[in-house]
C-alpha cells in the first residue's frame, strides 16, 4: 500500500492527501515534521535527505517533494480523474502547480505573521508588503478564473491541486483581500469538493 509521511497541517503533504484522494488511491499516512519529529531520524533522512515532509513510499518507489508526488499519482494511479494523456493539456496544468510556489513568496510570510507569530511580535509594515504582493499574484489567478471554472480550464486538475492549498490559507487570513470575485467563487467550487473539504479547507495550525 501507498504510505505517506508527513504531518496533515502541513500544506505540501496536504496536496499529496487531497491528490491521493481525488484519485481514489488507498494510502497509509505516518505522522512526521513537527511536532512529530521523525524527519531527523536516520530511517527518515535514508528516503530524504532534506529532512522534510512529504515523503511517499510506493514499492521500491521513494519519492520526495510535493509537486513531483502529486504528478507521479496522477500518471499512475489518476487515469479518468487527474491523469492527463495530452503533453500539451497536462503542461498547462501543470505550470499552475509548479505556479503556486510564486504564491508562496508573499503568502508564506502571511501564514507565518498571521498565524503562528503573536500579534505583539508581528511586522504590521512587512505584513502590509506581503499583502500588497499577495493581491498583485492573485489578481492574476482572478483574471485566468473569469471565464472557467477550473484554473487550466472546463476540468479540474493537479493545477488546482498547486493552488488550492494558498486558496484556503489566503481567505482564512484576517486581511482585506481586495475585489477578487472570481477567487471567491473559486474558493466555493473547491470547497465543494469532499477532499479538499477533508484535507485543505481546515482551521490554520
Amino acid at each position: 500500500m501507498l504510505k505517506i509521511w508527513g504531518r496533515v497541517n502541513s500544506s505540501n503533504v496536504q496536496k499529496v492527501l487531497w491528490a491521493a484522494d481525488e484519485i481514489g488511491v488507498k494510502y497509509e499516512r505516518v505522522d512526521a515534521g513537527g511536532a512529530f519529529g521523525v524527519v531527523k531520524e536516520p530511517k527518515y533522512l535514508a528516503m530524504n535527505p532534506n529532512g522534510l515532509v512529504p515523503t511517499i513510499e510506493d514499492g521500491d518507489l521513494i519519492l520526495w517533494e510535493s509537486n513531483t508526488i502529486v504528478r507521479y499519482l496522477a500518471a499512475k494511479y489518476g487515469k479518468g480523474t487527474l491523469g492527463i494523456d495530452d503533453p500539451g493539456r497536462r503542461a498547462a496544468a501543470e505550470k499552475w502547480m509548479d505556479w503556486g510556489f510564486t504564491l508562496g513568496v508573499p503568502n508564506g510570510p502571511l501564514f507565518w505573521g498571521y498565524i503562528r507569530t503573536p500579534v505583539d511580535q508581528r511586522d504590521p509594515k512587512a505584513l502590509e508588503a506581503h499583502r500588497v504582493k499577495a493581491i498583485e499574484l492573485w489578481t492574476i489567478v482572478d483574471k485566468q478564473l473569469a471565464n472557467q471554472p477550473w484554473i487550466a480550464g472546463k476540468d479540474f486538475s493537479v493545477g488546482d491541486i498547486g493552488l488550492g492549498v494558498f486558496v484556503h490559507r489566503w481567505h482564512q487570513f484576517p486581511i482585506e483581500r481586495g475585489n477578487l470575485p472570481n477567487l471567491a467563487g473559486y474558493y466555493e467550487r473547491l470547497k465543494a469538493r469532499p477532499a479538499y473539504a477533508k484535507h485543505v479547507a481546515q482551521p490554520l495550525t
